[in-house]
């Protein structure tokens, strides 16, 4: 019976979480999570998701604001497995379980090290990425690896379906690779010297719409925000957030100048047309000002009510 001490916090890690408790040869023996955080509205205290899967399995559940060896003195375990749990450990953790340290990162490694590797990937127009097991080191992700799992991203792809597909793909990884140091051992390979770059946590102020980028580059920053922070655009003192987009097709040429970037050309079935920097989008799914913030979608945009979203009119 391999003995797991599991470290996670997100949905994310969840399913990772899941599939340890039911795997017949694995003891989860107990489950750090971040503390429990303010939410976004009042100062009640919630709970992260890792923290409700470890409760309702009947599991021990520690919660120390800064994860030391201490914290971990009264319990005795082979593999200790971080996935998404949002601290770098100190080596006097990583040299706690009897075989070793292991981390699930989803990104296929040495590309998109660090704190946001989903979002970034659909930023920079990534069409594969993938999940990576490794064995954890000092540096943020430089480990050796385990193993990798790639996958397409999709045309579509949002960081949220992204989120779903690497955490299935995931979870098979990590089982996988527990199953395998089980019987040969943890055996691991130096990352790759070249291709490192970092994926840099996602600041707020990053998603703001900038309608003077090309409509590519526009739609992969509104897939790659959600479902958070969400990608936002502004006119005068009203926010619309967008879910959705997609690259309109080329217009015919013709003598009327282009409009500046973010006005509205049109208004149709499809959503609402913008003009870019180079190229138009439609924008396909809107959280309206009015209405309790429900987003409109498709059709359904062409008939608001309101006026900002008239042709002519320009979002900033």
């Amino acid at each position: 019976m391999m003995r797991v001490l599991f470290a996670g916090t997100p949905e994310f890690a969840v399913e990772h979480l899941n599939g340890l408790i039911a795997h017949p040869d694995i003891s989860v023996v107990a489950v750090v999570t971040q503390p429990d955080r303010p939410g976004k509205r009042g100062k009640k205290l919630i709970a992260s998701p890792v923290k409700h899967c470890a409760l309702e399995a009947g599991l021990t559940v520690l919660q120390p604001t800064r994860l030391q060896a201490k914290h971990l003195a009264g319990f005795s375990f082979d593999l200790l497995i971080v996935v998404a749990y949002g601290q770098i450990l100190k080596p006097e953790v990583l040299a706690l379980p009897r075989i070793g340290p292991i981390n699930v990162h989803a990104s296929l490694l040495p590309r998109w090290r660090g704190a946001a590797p989903v979002q970034r990937a659909i930023l920079a127009g990534d069409q594969t990425t993938g999940v990576t097991i490794m064995k954890m080191a000092e540096g943020l992700d430089t480990g050796p690896i385990i193993s990798v799992q790639p996958c397409n991203i999709s045309s579509n792809e949002t960081s949220d379906s992204l989120f779903k597909k690497l955490a299935s793909l995931g979870r098979e990884a990590l089982l996988h690779a527990v199953e395998t140091i089980a019987e040969t051992g943890l055996v691991a390979k130096p990352q790759p010297e070249s291709g490192v770059t970092y994926a840099h946590k996602i600041l707020k102020a990053e998603a703001k719409i900038d309608w003077s980028m090309n409509s590519t580059l526009i739609c992969q920053h509104i897939r790659a925000f959600v479902p958070d922070p969400v990608a936002f655009t502004n006119q005068g003192e009203t926010r619309f957030r967008c879910y959705g987009a997609e690259v309109a097709p080329s217009q015919p040429d013709n003598a009327t100048p282009t409009p500046a970037p973010g006005t509205i050309v049109e208004r149709s079935k499809t959503g609402i047309r913008v003009q870019c920097g180079e190229g138009q989008l439609y924008i396909t799914q809107l959280q309206s000002p009015t209405g309790k913030g429900t987003i409109v979608q498709g059709s359904n945009l062409k008939n608001l009510q309101t006026k900002l979203l008239d042709p002519g009119e320009r979002f900033e």
